[in-house]
């Protein structure tokens, strides 16, 4: 059950008011002083809980704040826990996206495909231009000072980055472990012809690179297994330039995932290195390889690069190995899952 989100000023008294008020029936006034103080304070004091029923918790900043220069402000923590802690993203389902080009990059993507646009608040640096081709009707501008850009974009140079989104999360995203109702297979993905499935990827930089490259080779979704960071982490966010809000992604289990192979009829390929002593021997990823499943539905698993591919995923899936002349035996996981996106690409 989650606990109420609720922000409090405890009341300062003089030694001999506070006496008087503890021991007598005598009306102590308020001051000036503590009314302006209820009044600043009352300005965040709208907080809902589950405005909507959704059971997501909510924080809304009233809309006449137009300005916030101090990193203590109440807004301004809630966006470092969002950005700082998974847990409290996935609780009010929001995630800060830093940066002009990845912002501007998720509001083209949502405006071309008529979804709509899911940014709740835009932070933008003192005298700052709003960013060319966002509609800023639709959401909540807010100017702030250096400190707090600095502080909420994580780089030492505030100049360097001018605006910050707070962003719901996509519909497109979905967590089978936490939303039971979404057991039907065939909702998940709008097309199953060729999804990238994560396996214990943990480094945020490398998640968000897969991603991007995935967009980019116009793969149709990624399926996050057990042991995958968060793709709304700071750093997987950065890496993925914004494809996390564009690319279905779908966390689950080794349960979900065989119902998606079973349901689509799905071929189960993994990028493993060739190395001697396996008991299963990989395929070589070469054109005659790529010819052969190029009309097939296919899940490609990536592991990690520390510990590579799980066992199951060993036993489940055909692996499948990039042919190298050099002597190194396997590739960082972001660069070999590049190639395999490029290689096994959909073909128009």
């Amino acid at each position: 059950m989650l606990c109420s989100y609720k922000l409090w000023v405890q009341a300062s008294y003089p030694p001999h008011l506070k006496l008087l008020n503890q021991n007598s029936n005598i009306p102590i006034p308020k001051t000036k002083t503590q009314f302006q103080r209820k009044s600043l304070d009352s300005r965040f004091d709208d907080i809902d809980d589950d405005a909507d029923g959704s059971g997501l918790r909510k924080f809304a900043l009233p809309s006449h704040v137009k300005s916030i220069t101090s990193t203590s402000n109440p807004f301004v923590k809630h966006c470092l826990k969002l950005k700082n802690s998974s847990s409290y993203r996935h609780s009010h389902a929001s995630a800060l996206v830093v940066g002009i080009t990845p912002i501007r990059e998720i509001y083209r993507y949502k405006e071309s495909s008529q979804e709509k646009t899911v940014i709740d608040c835009l932070l933008l640096l003192e005298n700052a231009e709003i960013p060319e081709g966002l509609d800023t009707h639709s959401c909540h501008v807010v100017r702030v000072g250096s400190m707090v850009m600095k502080k909420l974009s994580g780089v030492q140079s505030a100049e360097s980055i001018e605006a910050i989104a707070l962003m719901r999360f996509p519909t497109s995203f979905l967590n089978l472990t936490v939303d039971q109702n979404k057991s039907d297979s065939q909702s998940w993905f709008p097309s199953t012809h060729r999804i990238l499935v994560l396996d214990g990827i943990q480094d945020p930089g490398n998640l968000g690179t897969l991603i991007r490259s995935a967009m980019a080779f116009q793969w149709d979704g990624i399926f996050l297994l057990p042991g995958c960071c968060d793709p709304f982490n700071e750093k997987a966010l950065r890496a993925s330039r914004g494809a996390s809000f564009q690319l279905p992604i779908v966390s689950g289990s080794w349960y979900h995932l065989q119902t998606l192979k079973d349901t689509f009829n799905m071929k189960m390929l993994a990028g493993h290195p060739d190395i001697d002593g396996k008991l299963k021997k990989p395929f070589s990823l070469s054109q005659e390889f790529v010819h052969s499943v190029a009309h097939v539905p296919s899940c490609l698993v990536l592991g990690s690069e520390g510990r590579g591919l799980s066992e199951k995923s060993q036993l489940k899936c055909e692996l499948v190995s990039i042919p190298m002349t050099g002597k190194f035996e396997s590739l960082n996981v972001s660069v070999a899952g590049g190639i395999f996106l490029f290689m096994l690409q959909p073909k128009n």
